[in-house]
């Protein structure tokens, strides 16, 4: 058991898409599943976030800034990663998914140059900077950046 596969109970989740009010028989007459008296009894009870007429939380907390719609999220290798590779392999996004290097590409990526290579690899990355290339120019390999 563990987080991924975690369920309710059996039986425990009802359908949401019965008629209410129907009389007793159908186990949610009279009420209807609302209780005695009271706010939320009635029609036109308040909208989620409510809060009586206080200042709701969502107006309380400052706003600020905003969220660029055209950002790119580009993940980041150190050539350093590249370790795990064998002399003369193609490194592209689906080999470090492969080799558990990424999980998820997001946007693009790209591979910088901190650390040692001295291996004979092709590089097929959406980017590379310029000391990633020069160390790897400088082992031998090749790099193609799309």
């Amino acid at each position: 058991m563990d987080l991924s596969n975690l369920r309710p109970a059996e039986g425990s989740k009802h359908s949401d898409s019965f008629r209410r009010g129907r009389g007793h028989g159908s186990g949610n007459g009279k009420t209807a599943g609302k209780g005695h008296k009271g706010q939320k009894a009635r029609s036109g009870a308040p909208r989620i976030g409510f809060e009586g007429g206080q200042m709701p939380l969502y107006r309380r907390i400052p706003k600020r800034g905003f969220t660029n719609r055209n950002t790119k999220e580009i993940i980041s290798i150190n050539v350093s990663r590249l370790d795990v590779f064998k002399d003369g392999d193609t490194v592209t996004v689906e080999s470090l998914q492969e080799k558990g290097i990424i999980k998820n590409p997001k946007d693009g990526v790209k591979l910088l140059g901190h650390g040692e290579i001295n291996k004979k690899l092709t590089i097929k990355l959406d980017a590379v900077s310029a000391t990633a290339k020069e160390k790897i120019e400088a082992a031998g390999g090749s790099v193609e950046a799309e």
